[in-house]
């Protein structure tokens, strides 16, 4: 029976023969020669059943029994009554009192053993309906949750979800860029596509993960799960039951049936995070769920019909992984049916100001100020460093440059850029050098203009006085060319 049973008896020679009964079936054994004793014993072990005998001196049985039922530590614990008296009147009170069911005295044994594994099983098969109801309602409480968020949130926030808008603050779906409509179009073109797989490329931090949110949140699965997987991050030893599932006995320590990452997905999107550190070993069963749209779990006979979207990430390069031997070329092809290409942030630069002013917004909304202005030089700054690190690098330096600044107007000197990719973005202008200046300068004037004061303030480090010394110009005209610039974007 595998179960801990309180025995509570005033005659040692009743609880000496339940014991002898009982013990042989596996049961641990606790033995209360009174109610006061049972009461203690009960709230420290919480045992899985007890039989309660009705006549003993001091508290009765059925005052013992409500005192069980009345502690919340006990309550659910099923009280069988052992009783000499077989009246209905003192069977309706052990119902009363909170028990449920009795045996008389003399004890069959047969009787004994039948009714405390009944109640044993079905004890525990209300605990297993408990904790599935439990689990049921916290799911459908996230759902709805998701469900609001997403019926109230604008139109580029609708695009994702909720959580990942609040931390992102949907950098990677914020621009104004003809970069960034490519983007947009994209993600319709992938709304339109159904359930076709898609590969979404690009380097770390363009925010990839939030492209995935916006095709499954704007998509026709939009009400099913989105199940996120880092394939970099899965150990590779249970990286096939993660995925696939197991059933109970599978390997050692599969103590219950646990459904894998493409049952979890059903009816909804599974988005592989870094699909190119996938194992050798799972790719061939990773293509061949994709083609059959079944899942076998490790240990079972049967497959499982899944309903899923795959939608897969990286920044590799397949075809040096492919030529390697690393990637099946079969499944790059079934993965990137579609693809979509998420632009560097350095490609993009014009969506700058607005990424920048959204972050200080949300991280000035977290430390509970008024968002600051940012300095026309420290912007020129932003916009002319190569961020390797992309949106999210830009989304570190503004919450950076916040906290220097303490809440007040964001400088240049309250930037922390990283200086070893200083190579990597545009060369500002040269003093000794006035030709390096109008390098590739644009035909209208008002525009170069504009870059060689963007230059000459990145070499100064935002400083507007020695920028204006630089190229022979006053500072009101510097401050005047960018306000200019501003207003016309």
């Amino acid at each position: 029976m595998d179960a801990t049973i309180l025995i509570v008896d005033d005659v040692p020679a009743n609880r000496n023969l339940l014991a002898q009964t009982l013990e042989p079936q596996g049961c641990e054994l606790l033995l209360a020669p009174d109610g006061e004793t049972a009461l203690d014993l009960a709230g420290r072990a919480k045992p899985d059943l007890i039989l309660l005998d009705v006549m003993m001196p001091g508290l009765n049985g059925y005052e013992t029994c409500r005192r069980l039922k009345a502690n919340e530590v006990t309550r659910s614990i099923p009280i069988i009554f052992i009783t000499a008296q077989h009246e209905t009147p003192s069977v309706v009170e052990g119902f009363r009192a909170g028990g449920v069911d009795y045996i008389t005295k003399p004890f069959q044994m047969e009787e004994v053993l039948a009714r405390v594994e009944t109640h044993l099983k079905i004890s525990r098969l209300t605990r297993a309906l408990q904790q599935k109801n439990a689990e049921l309602e916290a799911e459908m409480a996230r759902r709805e949750k998701a469900e609001d968020a997403l019926a109230t949130a604008d139109s580029q926030l609708s695009l994702i979800s909720s959580r990942e808008a609040e931390r992102w603050g949907v950098a990677g779906m914020l621009g104004q860029s003809g970069t960034f409509a490519k983007i947009v179009e994209d993600i319709r073109k992938a709304h339109q596509a159904g359930t076709i797989g898609v590969l979404i490329t690009g380097e770390s931090g363009t925010g990839k993960e939030l492209i995935a949110r916006a095709i499954h949140s704007g998509g026709p699965r939009a009400k099913g799960p989105f199940i996120p997987v880092n394939c970099s991050a899965v150990p590779r030893d249970l990286a096939e039951s993660l995925f696939f599932g197991h059933v109970k006995g599978a390997f050692s320590g599969a103590h219950s049936d646990q459904k894998g990452y493409f049952e979890l997905a059903h009816a909804g999107t599974l988005f592989l995070d870094e699909i190119g550190e996938m194992p050798a070993a799972l790719q061939p069963k990773l293509l061949r769920v994709l083609e059959d749209r079944r899942v076998t779990p490790l240990g079972a006979t049967k497959e499982k019909q899944v309903d899923v979207r795959v939608v897969a990430a990286s920044n590799v390069d397949f075809q040096k992984k492919i030529a390697a031997g690393e990637f099946r070329q079969d499944l790059y092809f079934r993965l990137a049916r579609f693809t979509v290409v998420a632009p560097p942030l350095r490609e993009r630069r014009e969506d700058i100001p607005l990424l920048a002013a959204h972050f200080l917004k949300l991280f000035a909304a977290e430390m509970g100020v008024k968002a600051p202005a940012l300095e026309a030089g420290a912007l020129a700054v932003l916009m002319n460093h190569a961020f390797p690190g992309n949106v999210r690098e830009l989304k570190n330096v503004i919450e950076g440059a916040l906290i220097e600044s303490g809440g007040k107007e964001i400088r240049s000197a309250h930037l922390k850029l990283s200086l070893a990719t200083a190579g990597t973005a545009p060369q500002p202008a040269s003093a000794s050098s006035p030709t390096s200046a109008t390098t590739d300068l644009p035909l209208n004037l008002e525009q170069a203009e504009l870059l060689l004061i963007h230059r000459a303030l990145a070499q100064t480090q935002g400083n507007v006085s020695k920028a204006a010394d630089l190229l022979g110009i006053n500072r009101a005209k510097i401050y005047r060319t960018l306000a200019q610039a501003e207003g016309s974007g």
